[in-house]
């Protein structure tokens, strides 16, 4: 008998869903369709790319945040931007989120060539050389090597170091093995569990002196990515640990503590996959919505080149980009172009051209002023539906506003 089966009787390399409530697998199905579905949209160069960058960011700061790392979200935007200035106190920081985002590229290009990212012991000791280089670590951590001492974090005590080299090659043997080989139609449900289960494993193992909350969440992004996850998306589950940070060391501290039960936290991970696959969502179908909703205006004014056509097409798509109502007195400070094409005609030029709008049916009057009506060209809609759209302001864009989605109102 090992060590670990005395210690750590939870670490057994098996797993029973057996049991698992429906909503479980409810939830699974639901996240397979929605990355399919993401992974299938059509998107302008600069969206998808926009997109990426703001994905990334959350879960490169995700990763490190919970390790401690306080940088900011805007802060990591600016450093992926190269804006960032940094005090010599604090460039650690930064070094943290290179070394992660180094870690998910080199991801990204084995499944850019072709490739499969493969589970080796091997990748996993690579993945801490990548997470720690040239970072000040404690005495006797020694980047991409197994440890050789105790560990404890918060209150757990990591598996006996005698044992974590076995554990971990028998880690690697289990999840390259049977019991997570796919079916075709279900490649992406298997990819999550398999994920998840890999973090908590690893988590319980804590094979290295130091990073193995990122290489964790590095293999669990390696692990989606080469299912056929999205990028934006596979980073998803790391946010949603920082995001809920609290409950994230509930749930690890559970799963050990009802020996090794990993019903819960599965459960608890992929409910918040889900919702941020939602929320990814919604922004995808904000930008898609308004270049539909672009690409048909400019239709309506194919062939229409007179100045006061063309004024009124700028009108209409600068005023799309509000959410809510706006004011005529606040209308031709929208955008420089308004602000030019009306700055020397009175206010009933102004009138005139916003009657002539709401008569084509694009723009409407609201209790404070005028608005877009971006909701008519979504045909399919229930007609109450629309009717809320309307009344919520113009807004799936709002909506992300009021999340903090930088995507918001921006139009690409």
């Amino acid at each position: 008998m090992r060590t670990y089966e005395q210690t750590h009787p939870w670490i057994k390399f098996s797993v029973d869903l057996k049991d698992s409530p429906p909503d479980l697998w409810l939830m699974l199905g639901e996240c397979q369709s929605k990355c399919e579905h993401v992974s299938l949209v059509p998107l302008r160069p600069a969206t998808a790319e926009g997109l990426y960058k703001i994905y990334l960011a959350k879960g490169a700061l995700a990763t490190t945040a919970i390790e401690g790392n306080t940088l900011s979200e805007q802060e990591v935007r600016d450093h992926l931007d190269g804006k960032l200035k940094l005090p010599p106190s604090r460039e650690y920081l930064a070094k943290e989120i290179d070394n992660v985002i180094a870690g998910c590229n080199v991801t990204l290009q084995v499944v850019a060539h072709g490739g499969t990212p493969s589970i080796a012991s091997e990748s996993i000791r690579e993945l801490n050389r990548t997470v720690l280089k040239d970072l000040a670590l404690e005495d006797g951590v020694i980047p991409g090597e197994v440890r050789h001492h105790s560990v404890v974090v918060g209150r757990y005590r990591g598996a006996p170091a005698e044992d974590c080299e076995f554990l971990l090659d028998e880690l690697v043997r289990w999840l390259n093995g049977s019991d997570f080989t796919p079916t075709e139609d279900k490649r992406i449900v298997y990819a999550i569990l398999k994920a998840i289960i890999a973090h908590l494993y690893l988590a319980w193992i804590h094979p290295f002196g130091d990073g193995n909350g990122r290489v964790a969440r590095l293999l669990e992004f390696q692990i989606l990515i080469g299912a056929g996850v999205p990028a934006a998306s596979a980073h998803l589950l790391s946010n949603h640990y920082n995001l809920t940070r609290s409950e994230y060391y509930r749930q690890l501290d559970r799963a050990s503590a009802k020996g090794g039960d990993v019903v819960s936290f599965v459960s608890y991970a992929v409910r918040g996959f889900l919702d941020g696959l939602k929320q990814q969502i919604d922004v995808i179908w904000a930008q898609q919505w308004d270049l539909a909703w672009r690409n048909y205006v400019h239709e309506l004014f194919q062939n229409k080149t007179s100045p006061s056509q063309v004024r009124r097409r700028h009108l209409v798509l600068d005023l799309s980009l509000r959410t809510g109502s706006t004011s005529i007195a606040d209308i031709p400070g929208i955008s420089p172009r308004l602000s030019q094409a009306y700055a020397r005609r009175t206010q009933k030029s102004l009138v005139r051209d916003l009657n002539a709008m709401r008569e084509a049916g694009l723009i409407e009057r609201a209790s404070k002023g005028y608005r877009a009506r971006k909701e008519i060209i979504l045909g399919f809609l229930p007609p109450t539906v629309r009717a809320d759209l309307g009344r919520e302001q113009n807004s799936v864009s709002e909506r992300g506003s009021e999340r903090g989605d930088p995507l918001g109102d921006r139009a690409y």
